[in-house]
């Protein structure tokens, strides 16, 4: 049995090799009870604090910490093995590669957890989470690329060689896609300056809107008349952008025209009557109202007030009931509403009598 075990088979004898198989064995029997019981174990404990920071540090140890050590140390119980030359130079690079992948999806889950934990901190809403999502996908970009050169340097290449390559190929693939690029800074300031956000209506480009989606390089509103309007975000930031959420009060200002047969007591009691209409809502702040102009068929009165919400139907509501009281009132003070009129005085062959005909127009 000895002998057996003593053989040697690729510089290596069997007894080193059950050794090496051993190791490994343990060391994965240590990691599953690890994880079943001391894991579970800390992860309640985390789960009853209110420091959400432990709960990211744990969620990291569990996905990549464990996983790299394990991988870690079946490396170093391998490398004990002579191996040949070729072998230990793969072994080499792949432990490098599995090391900088490891130690980037650390950083990107520790950068992601904590911007997220940030946002939530300063009360963000849900939907200006989720929109933080190109912004994520920017910064781990940025990330993959440092951990690929580095992972470059350690192999032996000349990084700023490849670098400086890859900045005169950058400039050229940047004149090619200036205008992906330019949607990408616009992205970044939409997230930033925060000109409007998901769930705000908008007028933009002429189309008016709910705001669904805000990506890298488009924003998604979903229009009045229920079709999805895909707007680029250059040319959301690079003109003039309505957004009626923030709008805390609205300004309404319209006329009423009044027939020339209205009497003067009857002109003097209008801008009451316009007056008590708007101050009988109560979402309504009255501003003014007064006789404006006399028109070649009407006189015309000017009413302005002010919505105190941003809410549509809130206006709508209000102006409606503004209207039935001024119809009902002025039914009531018998004032004629004005349409377009013209009055012809005919004069026949007896001079003493005249015809009046009111045409319509």
């Amino acid at each position: 049995m000895n002998d057996i075990l003593n053989q040697s088979f690729w510089g290596n004898t069997y007894l080193q090799y059950i050794i090496a198989f051993g190791g490994m064995l343990v060391a994965w029997i240590i990691i599953r009870l690890l994880k079943k019981f001391v894991i579970r174990k800390i992860q309640k404990l985390v789960a009853g604090t209110d420091n959400q920071f432990d709960d990211m540090a744990f969620e990291a140890v569990e996905k990549f910490v464990l996983p790299f050590v394990y991988l870690l140390i079946n490396y170093n119980i391998i490398n004990q093995l002579t191996l040949h030359p070729k072998v230990a130079s793969i072994l080499r690079v792949a432990i490098a590669v599995i090391s900088v992948y490891y130690i980037v999806r650390i950083i990107n889950h520790i950068l992601t957890a904590s911007l997220k934990k940030y946002m939530e901190r300063k009360l963000e809403s849900p939907e200006r989470i989720r929109q933080m999502g190109g912004v994520i996908i920017v910064l781990k970009a940025i990330v993959w690329f440092m951990g690929i050169v580095l992972l470059l340097d350690n192999m032996g290449y000349n990084v700023a060689t490849i670098l400086a390559g890859m900045g005169i190929g950058g400039i050229a693939i940047a004149l090619a896609a200036q205008n992906i690029l330019g949607d990408l800074f616009s992205y970044f300031v939409i997230f930033f300056d925060k000109p409007f956000e998901i769930g705000d209506f908008v007028n933009a480009e002429g189309k008016s809107g709910t705001v669904e989606y805000i990506g890298i390089r488009t924003t998604r509103i979903r229009s009045i008349s229920g079709e999805e309007v895909v707007l680029s975000n250059t040319k959301l930031t690079g003109n003039a952008l309505h957004n009626f959420k923030r709008m805390q009060r609205r300004r309404i200002a319209f006329s009423t025209g009044v027939t020339y047969q209205t009497s003067a007591d009857q002109l003097k009691k209008i801008p009451s009557i316009m007056e008590e209409a708007v101050r009988r809502q109560e979402t309504l702040s009255f501003d003014r109202a007064h006789l404006a102009s006399f028109g070649d068929f009407s006189i015309n009165f000017e009413t302005v007030y002010f919505v105190d919400s941003a809410d549509y139907m809130v206006h709508m509501d209000a102006q409606q009931a503004v209207l039935q009281y001024i119809f009902e009132a002025f039914e009531k003070e018998n004032i004629q509403f004005a349409y377009p009129t013209q009055t012809l005085f005919l004069e026949n062959q007896t001079k003493d009598q005249t015809v009046e005909e009111q045409l319509l127009s």
